[in-house]
């Protein structure tokens, strides 16, 4: 039985960046050789980064991928690479535009493949982009029969891994830029395992890592056999060159031709194993918990984003609240706590817990600390324009968000840091233009009731570590209140976060409609209340900064609704016109913001 060494490559692409990722793949594949690697797989996209969205309409930037394809092969063979195969994503020009791998050897390009199924579902357009492909070549190499695939092929039964059982493979290589989403590992071994047994062939899955825009991606690469049993598998969101030793069966079939819709072809590297070497023990990274892999994901999409967009340091409010607090700790690990800076900001309302909170929260982590008082900004302007009830409170949030702005303008590179969670942003409990503006939102697509649990678990694996934990207890213990003005708190206008929060996850999450939601239990009061603050607070949520998704259907890529809609989902017999007139008169106002 032939034996492979094989070297999955779980690394950070950048988008655009055609010329650095190459560049990483040549390193990568040089680390592979040196590790005694036969081959060495990249991510779907390696190349031009994923995904790439509307640059795939640009000619001049899919010609620049396949330049840069053509020119990488002879490269990587004058770099003393040339007798291990690279296995690489890219974007092709063939008959239209395709989502594309190839295997690179002796300076050349043996085999390409351009991926069959295109998702067009939640965060997905490809069906916008490229043409799917119908052929699965087959690639012997060093006696061994391999195909490639690429991320959704995975998803998908049938084509390409039934045409790879046929074709009598010993091996499907899964490239994928796969984004997280909450528990998909254990989804995604899943599916491995399936695929694995439909093809009767080892499976090898390799996945990038790193955050681009709202999407995150995690690696969590792995092998699993024909039988769907666990041969390896990688950490999330490190960025690792994973060697993994194989035996597999030596190549027996020769079927070329039509099998269901795809036609099978052949190419030939070499047919004779490669000599015997000693053979490693396959590693297995330790599965993280819930709260550790959200945070992991958080501080990764956060870190991706600044990085990738040559952002130096953050600004942010510091209110003494859970969820500026929580943000505070994001950034310091994802950028160091000496490109961050805290800004406090006390009215005539701030409580003195609330001011404390913020400083011990700037000792703890060592960020920059500065308080700014409003009090003078908002007598100023309340002496020239005369506010009251909302409009007043709203002011405090917006001179604020001023002061931020202006801080971070004075010190670029650098952003704003909004510090919004999922549940406020569904509810649209923010003022636009105050405690909403920023470059980027960390906990956009995370519930109050995950803040609270991400915060304790980042103080409770600060303490394992024999680390000063980073958020005050009193943060986290205290009831949540924007304090605009004297004993204000959240449940003055909202239900329960945990009730909330439920009600959230299945109208958002899982478009559950007022039937349904009723037969999973929620009150029918709060149904209400709640659909009809998330149906019309979608104005705001198109204004709102970007965030890393950790969840199946975040606010932006994965949610479309149009902000003028009079649709509203009611109880039967309800009339609709009613909620109608009242979100149409509400449409401009601006509930508190958040903290």
């Amino acid at each position: 039985m032939p034996s492979l060494r094989i070297a999955l490559a779980q690394i950070d692409m950048t988008v655009g960046d055609i010329a650095g990722n190459a560049a990483a793949v040549v390193s990568q594949a040089r680390a592979a050789a040196e590790k005694g690697a036969h081959l060495v797989a990249f991510p779907e996209m390696t190349l031009t980064g994923y995904p790439p969205e509307d640059l795939v309409l640009r000619e001049s930037f899919r010609q620049a991928s396949i330049k840069e394809l053509n020119e990488l092969a002879p490269r990587l063979a004058r770099e003393g690479l040339g007798e291990i195969a690279v296995v690489v994503g890219y974007l092709d020009s063939v008959k239209g535009a395709r989502n594309a791998a190839a295997v690179l050897y002796r300076g050349e390009v043996v085999l390409r493949y351009f991926k069959y199924h295109l998702p067009n579902y939640g965060v997905f357009d490809e069906a916008r982009y490229f043409v799917p492909g119908h052929t699965l070549p087959v690639l012997r190499l060093h006696g061994v029969d391999v195909a490639v695939t690429i991320c959704e092929d995975l998803w998908q039964e049938g084509r390409p891994f039934a045409v790879a059982g046929r074709a009598g493979v010993g091996l499907v290589l899964s490239i994928n830029s796969s984004p997280y989403e909450r528990n998909k590992d254990d989804v995604r071994l899943e599916l491995a395992q399936r695929r694995a047994r439909e093809a009767g062939a080892t499976l090898a899955y390799v996945n990038t890592i790193g955050g681009q825009d709202e999407l995150i991606f995690d690696g969590d690469s792995l092998v699993v056999n024909e039988h769907g049993e666990l041969l390896a598998r990688a950490p999330q969101f490190v960025e690792t060159l994973f060697v993994v030793d194989l035996d597999l069966p030596a190549a027996s079939s020769n079927f070329v031709g039509q099998a269901l819709d795809m036609t099978v072809t052949r190419s030939t590297i070499s047919t004779e194993p490669v000599p015997a070497f000693a053979m490693s023990e396959p590693t297995f990274a330790e599965s993280l918990s819930d709260e550790a892999e959200v945070y992991n994901a958080v501080v990764t999409g956060l870190r991706g984003y600044l990085r990738k967009n040559g952002i130096a340091r953050v600004y942010l409010g510091l209110s003494g609240g859970i969820d500026s607090s929580l943000t505070a700790a994001i950034a310091c690990d994802a950028i160091g706590a000496e490109n961050v800076y805290g800004i406090s900001n006390p009215s005539a309302w701030s409580t003195e817990h609330s001011k404390t909170d913020a400083a011990e929260l700037a000792r703890r982590t060592g960020l920059n600390f500065s308080t700014i008082p409003i009090a003078p900004l908002f007598d100023t302007f309340t002496s020239l324009v005369k506010l009251s009830g909302l409009a007043e409170e709203n002011l405090q949030a917006r001179l604020r968000a001023v002061t931020w702005m202006a801080l971070s303008n004075q010190n670029e590179p650098s952003i704003v840091l909004a510090c919004g969670n999922k549940s406020e942003l569904a509810t649209g409990y923010s003022t636009l233009y105050g405690d909403a503006v920023g470059g980027y939102a960390p906990l956009k697509d995370v519930p109050k009731t995950l803040v609270w649990q991400l915060a304790r678990w980042r103080n409770a694996d600060a303490e394992r570590r024999g680390e000063v934990a980073p958020i005050p207890q009193h943060a986290i213990d205290k009831p949540p209140s924007a304090e605009l003005r004297p004993g204000q708190l959240d449940s003055d206008s909202l239900p329960p976060y945990d009730v909330l929060d439920a009600v959230i996850e299945d109208y958002v999450d899982h478009d559950l409609g007022w039937s349904d939601l009723i037969e999973r239990g929620h009150d029918p009061a709060v149904i209400e209340h709640v659909l009809r603050l998330v149906d019309r607070a979608e104005y705001k949520r198109r204004q709102y900064p970007p965030g890393p998704k950790i969840s199946v259907k975040a606010f932006g890529r994965d949610r479309r609704l149009p902000i003028t809609n009079r649709w509203r989902d009611t109880a039967p017999g309800h009339d609709v016109s009613d909620t109608d007139t009242e979100g149409a008169t509400e449409l401009g106002s601006t509930p508190r913001p958040a903290e």
